[in-house]
């Protein structure tokens, strides 16, 4: 089995360390955490906003008052995606960050059409729709601000400069310094957006929804594409990289986009158009006591598990646990290159998050709404945030304890050989 094990490391750790430190993918993870304060705030707003035994005319009033705190963050995020994405890839080349955000930034609005079509037909030009700036947005967003970052740093690499002399002020400097890339990567992306509506009469937003987000957001919303998204995450766990930031690497433009459409259709009071979101991964995995949800592993070897080192292990993994932070349980039981609980640190994600997709499925439980509720809430109170009903922490509960059933043997047998071992 450890020859097994040793020859699978071999092979799965060179791959896992390139997505782990590659330059597009650590560049896509930091700028989505750089909305990640302002998605927080929309979310609160929201759900204060649509408190569920407020009734439909308070909710409508606070909407009319307060819905720019929605509006303004996370409504628009792929405006925040954008300049973090060229911020932290001209940072990675060594080239002033700011101004990469800003080129890249623009680049994506040169792309965006400035006018909207009423239901009527009429055309409004020069505006800014917001679904444009939002979950509709985003995919073109991300490709544009990484092709103009790279474009803007590539020109500032090769010293096509302004240079000032020695005593003009830094901001002066780095903007002449920052003038002829930018005009640049700006007058691509305006021929670009020129040679699309000039010869096929559409944009580039519209070309790119239709063509690869809303097949990507079809496969990322679906069963059998989640449940292999976590089992990568549970395997890369087990060799000790951290499965959740690689996988999530990859997914989470999917799963933001799909939160967002839910948020929209929440809004509109309109049927939820998604179950696997962003925070259905949150609040239904990593909200039952972090990766692997080891909430109900960590009880059992605190309370229930003979062994002293056993006990130590969980009782002090206890109180991280609560909100969701579980490295103290996966490097002090451990579960890194533990084989003998290989199977349920595997099995029970997968098995609880397809009932919780059935269950949704159904109609039992509501789906989360697309309110980002921060991953260290403790259970419960994550899943009536993240759906808006008390129900989403009874499915939390229900969660918590088949989790437990599946643990609770191989907990008991790993004890028991313990004993032997002594």
């Amino acid at each position: 089995m450890n020859s097994f094990m040793d020859k699978l490391s071999e092979k799965i750790m060179p791959l896992a360390n390139w997505l782990g430190q590659n330059r597009y993918l650590t560049v896509l993870r930091d700028a989505f955490m750089l909305s990640f304060p302002l998605t927080m705030f929309g979310s609160i707003v929201v759900v204060i906003n649509n408190l569920p035994f407020f009734s439909d005319d308070l909710k409508g009033n606070l909407g009319n008052l307060f819905g720019n705190g929605q509006n303004a963050t996370m409504s628009i995020m792929s405006v925040f995606v954008t300049f973090g994405i060229g911020y932290y890839l001209s940072k990675s080349y060594d080239v002033e960050g700011i101004f990469g955000g800003a080129v890249s930034f623009a680049s994506f609005l040169i792309l965006t059409p400035f006018f909207i079509t009423l239901e009527s037909g009429e055309t409004i030009s020069g505006v800014l729709s917001l679904d444009r700036l939002g979950a509709k947005g985003m995919f073109i967003g991300m490709i544009a601000a990484f092709l103009a970052a790279e474009i803007y740093c590539r020109i500032t690499k090769r010293g096509w400069q302004i240079k000032m002399p020695d005593g003009v002020p830094p901001a002066v400097t780095k903007s002449f310094a920052a003038l002829i890339p930018a005009v640049c990567t700006l007058t691509i992306f305006l021929f670009i957006n020129a040679a699309v509506t000039g010869f096929f009469n559409t944009n580039l937003h519209d070309v790119i929804y239709e063509v690869i987000q809303q097949p990507l957001t079809g496969l990322g919303s679906s069963l059998p594409a989640t449940l292999i998204a976590l089992f990568f995450v549970q395997f890369l766990w087990f060799f000790g990289l951290h499965g959740q930031i690689i996988v999530n690497s990859v997914m989470d433009p999917i799963w933001n986009t799909l939160m967002l459409d839910n948020l929209e259709a929440y809004q509109a009071g309109k049927e939820l158009p998604h179950i696997i979101t962003k925070p259905f991964m949150e609040t239904f995995t990593v909200g039952l006591g972090g990766s692997g949800m080891t909430l109900a592993v960590v009880l059992i070897m605190a309370f229930f598990l003979k062994k002293k080192q056993y006990k130590d292990v969980g009782r002090l993994a206890l109180a991280p646990g609560l909100f969701n932070v579980n490295e103290p349980v996966i490097f002090g039981l451990p579960i890194v290159l533990n084989a003998s609980i290989l199977i349920p640190w595997v099995l029970a994600p997968i098995v609880v998050t397809t009932i919780n997709y059935l269950v949704m499925a159904a109609g039992i439980v509501p789906p989360p709404t697309g309110v980002s509720v921060p991953w260290t809430v403790p259970i419960i109170a994550s899943g009536v945030l993240a759906t808006n009903s008390w129900l989403g922490g009874l499915l939390q509960v229900i969660d918590f304890i088949i989790v437990a059933l599946i643990w609770f043997p191989f907990l008991k047998i790993m004890d028991k050989q313990a004993d032997v071992n002594i």
